[in-house]
């Protein structure tokens, strides 16, 4: 029994789905293959991912494997309830309200789990921590991460020898995190932060704090726009790039201070905080392109702030020190909160990756170990290839000649 908002927005999400798809031809084929083989018949897989019509299309690509299907939403914001209807009108369990309390949030994700997934799927590992505390019973083959910040858990549970079954990084894979990352949080961050706000970019102070594969999507989106970009990034060999790249580097006090707008991807809690919120310009813009709503650190905001107004749908005003300092979305994804996402043709190849790397646990999970794993390369290659393809581009052929020169070592200067 599905828990959604509204049944009767079934035809619209049938709508967006469909649209989804026609830009998600890597995953078609995949789900054609799957179609005719039936390699997941019979298992259940519980999903807790952003809950989209991109997504929507993986959990259907799945269901056409043979699987029984269980999905709830990874972030209350990002939910689209037509969607939701939509799948759980075609045969998906779905757990997903927009906009759904913090205990209701995590009733949905015990629905999904109570139906004993054999294999689960986490946009944040949620999942996945609660099969390591409340819900340790269930034994499942493995699962799967896509988001960065589920990884460096998931890691950290590894190193601690804390994970009790196998599981896959689909953000390590190249064909995940150069583009998805990249192409995608860039897009998406910076067209959630103009949506919320209807700011020109151009001519504006904006910095990016963190500059991993999702910073520097969002960091050159940015200069794409006109804007003067400031990076903000701990480690020196990044912050080095992004030097190179031709972006000042600063540290967050000083970018702060003179800053119009603030994109925080970092996957690490209180980049924004009290020291940051004293210096800020008057009217400053502060959104969170990381996972979870910890990267700005809202309870000392609204602590020390006089008044607290939504004065957009996607913009609340703290008054704070006789200055005005803006939050996107609520400090939550403001691409997916504010926005709509990725788009869906960079997304096919992420979701591509989690439909393969289901298959993968299914057919070796005997065999694994409690670590975190990456798809083979020639899953990344072979995925990489189709979309080329898909692109109109073309790919080179190199000679059996070429082929023995490189695997050579006897060739040097002549």
């Amino acid at each position: 029994m599905s828990t959604i908002k509204d049944s009767n927005l079934a035809g619209v999400g049938n709508a967006e789905v469909n649209w989804a798809q026609r830009q998600m031809q890597v995953l078609e084929d995949i789900k054609l293959d799957f179609e005719k083989r039936k390699p997941l018949d019979g298992l259940n897989i519980g999903a807790c991912m952003h809950v989209t019509k991109e997504t929507a299309n993986l959990m259907l690509t799945l269901q056409s494997a043979g699987a029984n299907v269980a999905l709830c939403a990874s972030n209350p914001l990002s939910t689209k309830d037509s969607v939701a209807a939509y799948l759980a009108e075609s045969g998906v369990q779905v757990h997903a309200v927009h906009g759904v309390s913090n205990d209701d949030f995590f009733k949905h994700l015990n629905s999904v789990l109570d139906t004993k997934p054999d294999i689960t799927m986490d946009d944040g590992a949620d999942l996945v921590s609660l099969l390591h505390t409340d819900r340790s019973d269930i034994p499942v083959m493995g699962s799967m991460e896509e988001t960065t910040t589920g990884v460096i858990r998931l890691k950290s549970m590894e190193k601690n020898n804390k994970l009790r079954f196998p599981v896959v990084a689909v953000n390590d894979s190249d064909t995940k995190h150069l583009f998805d990352n990249r192409f995608g949080t860039g897009q998406s961050a910076m067209d959630g932060v103009v949506r919320a706000t209807d700011l020109l970019i151009a001519g504006l102070n904006v910095v990016v704090i963190g500059f991993g594969d999702c910073g520097k999507g969002v960091a050159e989106r940015a200069y794409g726009m006109g804007a003067k970009v400031t990076v903000v990034e701990p480690n020196s060999v990044r912050a080095l790039e992004a030097l190179m790249h031709g972006y000042e580097v600063k540290s967050s006090i000083n970018a702060a201070k003179i800053a119009d707008v603030i994109v925080s991807v970092t996957g690490n809690m209180h980049a924004l905080d009290k020291q940051h919120f004293d210096v800020m310009k008057d009217g400053v813009a502060l959104a969170n392109a990381g996972h979870f709503d910890v990267e700005i650190n809202l309870e000392a905001l609204k602590e020390h702030s006089s008044s607290v107004d939504r004065v957009r749908e996607h913009v609340e005003s703290y008054k704070y020190n006789d200055k005005e300092i803006l939050v996107l979305a609520e400090g939550r994804l403001v691409n997916l909160a504010a926005a709509t996402g990725h788009p869906a043709s960079v997304m096919d190849m992420s979701f591509a990756n989690q439909a393969l790397a289901a298959e993968w646990i299914k057919d070796n999970y005997k065999n694994l170990e409690s670590k975190v794993y990456t798809l083979p390369k020639e899953v990344d290659l072979k995925i990489a290839a189709t979309k080329l393809g898909l692109m109109g581009g073309e790919l080179e052929i190199l000679t059996e000649e070429q082929i023995k020169y490189l695997d050579s070592w006897e060739h040097g200067t002549s």
